[in-house]
């Protein structure tokens, strides 16, 4: 009986890799098509809009603190936000929250399309309660725009300073009436040689406006150039795979980069002599030098690799309260340049990892995003983040608040594995290194018996080397009579 029951149990854990892949749950998104003659309804006008525009960093940050008005007669719940047809595809990270109770949930909000040559596009945020007629409420819009950023001169000398420019409208696009706003724009540095308009200028900060009564879609172009002496670092993609051992307890992660410096290119060729002369006194350089990543507290084992091979010039310090990986690529990634490298680390599971209490479910919680934390900032235009639960692991459910593009599920086979790992592919677009901030949570069921999984396949596979070695040996394969 001892045979059979040991069978019975090999089969039901093979049995278990079928479930675990249709237990995923995977949220359905899509963007709404509109009609062709789709105009939003004048149902609401804005009291009272501020626009702040941040450029500290590589890339644009914009917040909008707007108290709208429901001016129709009935109750009214959907609010559109235009953009550029040529904007839309680089804008990431759009949340609304309640300017006045910031703790409460994010309001829902989608893009939504009716016509592809439009130069207008729309996002869609839906109200957590529809607001009465003559209602007004305060809204705190923020988002990110990736790629809007353009050196001029588009070339310089290896120890130039880079100047960027940056065009938008002093008028915040809006789909409604404005009464009265203003737009601010922060910059990090106060050589600003040049800009349209008559902005009132306090130290590094340009302020346009008070403006009144706005027409929905007026827009007033100008532009500012000033300096940047940094790297404008983007990455085209970023694969980011984390694998869960429950026997190890150990969490591995490995990040691939493909990285570019999108500032402005060399003048001339790259001269090794100046650019170590330049070590001595380190002046601002648009080049990248270093990436800092910091890692959670008690990670180890920290590996730095390119195309070539292993990369010696890192650096890994580690205590009770935090990690830092310096990494610093073979050679400086100036303007126009591109380098892709891969680094990886372990770290304790149970940091990450906790038991419900009654049942077979646990609970993990990882950061969406780590990589580097410049000062300059760094944008992902496309992020793959696959998590390798446990060979067994079921009932497999996420959830973050991070905006996602594709989620797919898949079985991934490594080392003396049967049926292979249930896998969760989530893919994002247009995230900036802000995005440290987001979690991702995964539930999902890992009963006792599925931890033997392993331990009984190798047990026969041994059983079975074994038996086999026996029973060749056994063989007769002599030429003569047997006596």
């Amino acid at each position: 009986m001892k045979p059979i029951s040991l069978l019975a149990a090999c089969l039901s854990l093979l049995t278990s890799a079928y479930a675990a892949e249709s237990n995923f749950t995977t949220p359905l998104s899509s963007r709404q098509i509109l009609p062709s003659n789709f105009k939003p309804p004048q149902n609401f006008k804005n009291v009272n809009l501020v626009r702040n525009v941040n450029l500290e960093k590589g890339y644009v940050k914009e917040t909008i603190n707007v108290l709208i008005e429901n001016t129709a007669s009935s109750p009214q719940g959907e609010y559109y936000l235009p953009f550029g047809g040529d904007v839309i595809g680089n804008v990431g990270g759009l949340e609304v929250r309640d300017k006045k109770n910031p703790h409460t949930p994010a309001f829902e909000n989608e893009a939504v399309e009716y016509d592809t040559y439009s130069p207008t596009q729309f996002y869609r945020i839906t109200l957590p309660s529809p607001l009465t007629p003559s209602a007004q409420q305060t809204l705190s819009i923020s988002y990110h725009i990736l790629s809007s950023l353009n050196p001029l001169p588009a070339t310089i000398n290896q120890q130039d300073k880079q100047y960027l420019v940056h065009s938008f409208s002093t008028y915040c696009p809006s789909a409604y009436p404005t009464q009265k706003q203003k737009t601010k724009v922060k910059f990090q540095t106060t050589d600003i040689p040049d800009y349209t308009g008559e902005p009132e200028r306090q130290g590094s900060t340009f302020t346009y406006g008070p403006y009144q009564d706005i027409p929905a879609g007026a827009e007033q172009e100008t532009s500012v150039r000033y300096e940047f002496t940094k790297p404008l670092i983007h990455a085209t993609l970023l694969e980011r795979d984390i694998e869960v051992s429950h026997w190890g307890g150990n969490l591995a992660t490995e990040e691939r980069y493909w990285l570019t410096n999108k500032g402005a290119h060399l003048a001339s060729h790259f001269s090794r002599v100046l650019y170590a002369s330049s070590q001595y006194y380190n002046p601002p350089t648009s080049a990248l030098k270093t990436l800092n990543v910091p890692l959670k507290a008690g990670s180890l084992n920290p590996y730095f690799t390119d195309d070539i091979g292993n990369v010696s010039t890192s650096r890994f310090r580690s205590n009770l309260r935090e990690a830092n990986l310096e990494l610093r690529p073979r050679y400086p990634i100036f303007g126009g340049w591109n380098y892709s490298f891969r680094v990886g680390w372990d770290a304790n599971l149970k940091g990450f990892l906790r038991k419900l209490s009654g049942g077979d479910g646990y609970v993990l919680k990882v950061p969406f995003l780590e990589g580097p934390k410049m000062s300059e900032g760094v944008s992902y235009e496309k992020v793959e983040l696959k998590v390798i639960l446990p060979e067994g692991a079921t009932n497999v459910n996420y959830e973050t608040s991070v905006s996602l593009v594709a989620v797919e599920t898949s079985s991934h086979r490594s080392f003396m594995d049967t049926l292979g790992r249930s896998t969760l592919k989530l893919t994002a677009m247009n995230l900036i290194d802000e995005s440290r901030d987001n979690d991702l949570i995964i539930t999902y069921d890992y009963p006792l018996i599925a931890g033997f999984r392993k331990p009984i396949t190798i047990f026969i596979g041994v059983v079975s080397v074994f038996a086999a070695a026996w029973s060749i040996g056994r063989l007769d394969v002599s030429i003569g009579k047997s006596s």
